[in-house]
């Protein structure tokens, strides 16, 4: 069982990243699917979620209108699109899932916005 995250990088403020965390050992699409980030100093914060039954969204008022969050189940992989990124966005960014029985954490990728 293993998530991967990738398309982090150093970006500058009002520009755009796609995030994608790939699954494998196990069927994403039957799992809540959640990005989380952590600043430095700061504590794990949800980001955005998508459940299994209707593909509901959630995200933090602080990203709302500026991140989506979308599931491939044909490819295993969840995504999040940042647009209009601001220097607080700047964090590691973590790929979740979870269901009633187990839970898995991707080991993390950095998304750096600085001008």
């Amino acid at each position: 069982v293993q998530l991967v995250e990738s398309g982090g990088g150093l970006v500058q403020p009002g520009e755009s990243l796609r995030l994608s965390c790939a699954a494998s050992g196990f069927t994403s699409s039957r799992f809540a699917m959640s990005w989380y980030r952590q600043a430095p100093g700061k504590e794990r914060e949800l980001v955005a979620s998508m459940s299994t039954v209707g593909g509901r969204t959630n995200y933090a008022d602080s990203v709302k209108g500026r991140f989506t969050i979308s599931r491939d189940s044909a490819k295993n992989t969840v995504d999040l699109q940042m647009n209009s990124l601001k220097p607080e966005d700047t964090a590691v960014y973590y790929c979740n899932s979870r269901n009633a029985y187990y839970e898995y954490w991707g080991r993390g990728t950095q998304v750096t916005v600085s001008s």
